[in-house]
């Protein structure tokens, strides 16, 4: 007798959304039944798939071997379905956006938006590490991140260089000039984000090769939270210039010499760029760019 596909989507449900309660509403079933498929399966097979805890489930060594197959077999099934709508005209289909900002996205969703109006879009934000991670893990189907690590299984499209500028609020003794030099923060008190953030990697790497060190630093995890921190005088802020928004509070300084920047690229696993729909948002990337090279 063949495995249960319904059960194996139960464990991958389970297993991806770290509960039975998001699994079941995810699968749109109830718990119970939920939990008697994957209860199910483990008897079916006599295996423990999950370490039950009190208050949280971890995959066993056997769960982890099989969640790499789901992810396999689940994968297939949406690439044959987005072939098959494609057939349609991409009329049906949902893409899955990660990006580290929605500064460079949201203009790319956009424009996908209004070419294929009856397909679904969803984005999700984190730094560039966890975006590869969630690309490898296929969480996402396409990954909007700065300093993409080479990697084989990754195709990966640069489409712009970002600048690193600092900023200060309107009370600041610099708030009256418009460059500064990058020795000028030794000493500072700065807001940055936090160590894996790829803003914070370029501004580390280049206060280390220019042997200036910084005084306090004060982390934060969002851009939305350092700009506040800033704004109130609780240090100089560090960002790349597309994040620095337009805030009457806050005065935006130019750094002379070397120009720090960070390259934003577009990035999706390498056997999947031909997809309909992850080929549809590469096209869509590729056209954007083109058309801004020759302004």
């Amino acid at each position: 007798m063949s495995i249960s596909q319904s059960q194996l989507r139960a464990f991958h449900a389970v297993a991806t959304e770290g509960s039975f309660t998001k699994a079941a509403n995810s699968l749109h079933v109830t718990q119970p039944t939920l939990s008697g498929q994957v209860r199910a399966l483990e008897e079916r097979y006599s295996v423990h798939l999950f370490d039950r805890r009190r208050r949280k489930i971890e995959l066993t060594d056997i769960g982890r071997q099989l969640l790499e197959i789901t992810w396999r077999l689940f994968s297939l099934e949406i690439e044959a379905e987005q072939v098959l709508t494609s057939a349609k005209g991409l009329k049906r289909g949902h893409l899955r956006i990660g990006a580290d900002a929605p500064y460079h996205s949201i203009p790319f969703l956009a424009v996908f938006n209004r070419r294929y109006p009856n397909l679904r879009l969803s984005m999700s934000i984190g730094n560039s590490s966890k975006l590869q991670s969630d690309l490898l893990d296929q969480s996402c189907d396409v990954a909007i991140a700065a300093n993409v690590t080479p990697d084989a299984r990754i195709h990966a499209i640069p489409f712009r260089q970002d600048q690193l500028i600092c900023f200060v609020d309107r009370a600041h003794p610099w708030a009256k000039r418009r460059r500064i030099k990058i020795a000028e923060l030794a000493g500072k008190r700065l807001v940055l984000r936090e160590p894996s953030s790829t803003t914070r990697q370029c501004f580390d790497g280049a206060m280390s090769a220019a042997g200036i060190k910084t005084g306090e630093v004060l982390e934060i995890g969002s851009r939305e939270a350092i700009r506040e921190a800033v704004a109130t005088g609780l240090g100089i802020g560090i960002v790349a210039r597309a994040e620095f928004g337009d805030d009457m509070r806050l005065k935006a300084l130019e750094f002379e010499g070397p120009v720090m920047a960070s390259t934003e690229y577009v990035a999706c696993l390498a056997d999947r760029k031909a997809t309909p729909l992850v080929k549809a948002f590469l096209d869509i990337v590729q056209e954007t760019v083109a058309q801004e090279r020759k302004r």
